[in-house]
């Protein structure tokens, strides 16, 4: 389309239709045949359907003509037409933006491609090469994640922040209410009457009190000057609404509490189902979209009223219990009261919403007016910066070092790490976060050794499996009354236990409805937890599968996170330890050699938990 200064611009909306950009085609200063090739491949590239699912995923595709552009008007001889494009042209670009030190460059290459594929008119060599392979993209440097410790300063600064922007805005609509209410009298007092004139002004219309001001020649709508006596327009709207800087530092403590994907929290939405029916545990569930996903961009996130274990005071007992900003609830349920007015003037249902004084993005109205949050993270940046908060690293001297720059991506890397477990993406992908991060590799290692000594320490600590030597078992048989009196069974139950007829899998239970994990019913606990009940016998004939789970725990030890391995089996591994050293070690190699088919199938079936009752 044209605009009305007489620009070509190609308007192309985010998949959710919430953004818009502007991509200027008059900037391709190119002969007209192989400009209206370009264009056209351009619009065909960003029309739904083709991958391209928000505005800075377009704009990298128009970048990336445009670079391709100014090399080509740069030649010699600049093609005239898509036909005249040669493989020269395309590796050339690829060469020349190499050699001026760009590090994208194979990203950019990629992009091209994509773009030049849906060009019309282009020669078959180019066509071949476009189907060819493309340079291998250089391995980026190591993702660095925060510290534990620099993850709560992070935090710690965002609720400082907005504790301090409830303050302001819970006064300064109290102060209104009254004086609306008629409780105020301002006769008196000029300067208490014109701040409740601002207020009243800006809760009814948004916008500081304004007037038409001739600024050299130009007519403007200038505040009044007994406004901005009163401080700079944006600081006299953050009387009523959260700035621009408080709605970041909201979207940083979503970040440090939930890991979620930058675009997923800056357009989180103010509506949600209230799942814990008002009573309890506050829980609100929220639709968010995450568009890589393709099929399975749209996802619920539980926001709970349960403090984060990570971003808590090393003290808990010193946190405040009114304290709402330690748990995603509670600071969901607040930015949503703070910003109810704010998304009444800016429309739409976008939680994160802001009056900017001045500017615009690409797809965001030019000028001051209320707007929901952008997606490019440069008011975070911002954020980080203005904070200036240390580092855990040091120079020389010892003195700290200032943080990495503040990034949601990086929160999101931080949150995988000190948590272990995927956020709306694959184990795989988790996988693939924690090896590219080289943040804190030996504060993982504390946590994980720490876990592994707690679970070893808790597991050794429960009742251990009663055990019963071959010796033993043929003395029962004889003396069924006897053996049973001395280990407090009924004959029958202990009969029933010798023929193999209380058998579960790593033992034997001599009481199902008594158990310690379900007491006066019947058990439900995993077969795992049978090596720490007071209920359990382990007999000669449970060794051969004690030992093929003893040595599946440690196989997959190689194959998890270390932590996760910590957390989940460091325990069963340890008491199964514990009882093959009871076992005479010849035994335990013969039965580990002897062990067939079904002894190997029932351990991977209980470390599968296809046993457990679900």
């Amino acid at each position: 389309m044209t605009t009305e200064d007489g620009r070509q611009i190609v308007r192309c909306y985010s998949q959710d239709g919430e953004d818009r950009v502007d991509l200027d085609v008059s900037a391709l200063a190119l002969p007209e045949a192989l400009h209206a090739s370009l264009t056209a491949a351009l619009v065909l590239r960003t029309t739904p359907g083709k991958g391209l699912t928000s505005v800075e995923t377009m704009n990298k595709a128009y970048r990336a003509l445009v670079n391709f552009t100014r090399y080509l008007t740069g030649l010699d001889v600049v093609p005239q037409s898509a036909s005249e494009l040669t493989p020269d042209h395309f590796d050339g670009f690829y060469k020349h933006r190499k050699a001026g030190g760009i590090r994208t460059a194979s990203n950019e290459l990629a992009d091209l491609r994509l773009v030049l594929i849906l060009a019309r008119g282009l020669n078959d060599a180019l066509a071949g090469r476009l189907a060819g392979a493309l340079p291998a993209r250089p391995e980026g440097e190591p993702a660095h994640s925060y510290s534990r410790t620099e993850l709560k300063r992070i935090a710690q600064a965002a609720r400082t922040m907005l504790r301090t922007a409830e303050k302001r805005i819970r006064s300064n609509r109290e102060l209104l209410e009254k004086f609306r209410a008629g409780e105020i009298e301002v006769s008196r007092d000029a300067d208490l009457r014109r701040r409740l004139q601002i207020l009243d002004h800006l809760d009814r219309v948004g916008d500081v009190p304004r007037r038409m001001r001739n600024t050299a020649g130009l007519m403007q709508n200038a505040p009044e000057t007994w406004v901005t006596s009163r401080g700079k327009v944006r600081e006299v709207v953050g009387w009523l609404y959260l700035t621009p800087e408080e709605i970041a530092a909201a979207a940083v403590l979503f970040g440090v509490m939930t890991g979620q994907n930058p675009e997923p929290i800056v357009k989180m939405t103010a509506a949600h189902h209230r799942a814990d029916g008002g009573v309890g545990p506050g829980t609100a569930i929220v639709g968010l979209r995450k568009p890589r996903r393709q099929s399975r961009a749209y996802m619920d996130l539980a926001l709970s009223e349960v403090p984060d274990w990570i971003s808590i005071p090393d003290q808990p007992d010193q946190m405040a219990t009114r304290d709402i900003l330690h748990t995603p609830f509670g600071l969901y349920v607040l930015v949503h009261e703070l910003t109810v007015r704010a998304r009444q003037l800016a429309g739409g249902n976008r939680l994160l919403v802001t009056y900017m004084a001045s500017g615009g993005g690409p797809g965001t109205p030019k000028g001051r007016g209320w707007r929901p949050m952008r997606t490019d993270g440069a008011l975070i940046s911002r954020l980080g910066r203005d904070w200036n908060l240390p580092s855990d690293e040091t120079d020389k001297e010892g003195n700290p070092l200032p943080l990495r720059p503040l990034r949601l991506e990086t929160l999101r890397m931080t949150y995988i790490e000190l948590h272990q477990k995927p956020v709306a993406h694959t184990r795989r992908t988790a996988t693939r976060y924690l090896v590219r991060n080289r943040g804190n590799i030996n504060e993982y290692r504390t946590v994980v050794a720490q876990a592994l000594t707690a679970e070893v320490a808790t597991a050794r600590a429960r009742s251990k499996i009663t055990t019963m030597t071959a010796e033993q078992v043929a003395h029962a048989q004889e003396n069924v009354d006897e053996v049973a009196a001395e280990m407090g069974l009924e004959p029958a139950v202990l009969k029933r236990m010798i023929a193999g007829e209380l058998d579960t899998v790593l033992g034997a239970c001599t009481d199902n409805n008594n158990g310690s994990y379900t007491p006066g019913e019947p058990c439900r606990a995993s077969f795992l937890l049978c090596l720490g009940c007071e209920c359990a016998r382990a007999l000669p004939r449970h060794l051969p599968v004690q030992v093929a789970v003893h040595d599946r725990l440690a196989e997959r030890r190689e194959q998890m996170g270390p932590l996760e391995w910590a957390e989940r089996f460091a325990g069963p591994h340890a008491q199964l330890a514990d009882l093959l050293d009871q076992a005479d070690e010849a035994a335990v190699e013969d039965v580990r050699k002897a062990a067939g088919p079904d002894e190997h199938k029932l351990a991977d079936r209980l470390l599968n938990r296809e046993l457990d009752i679900r």
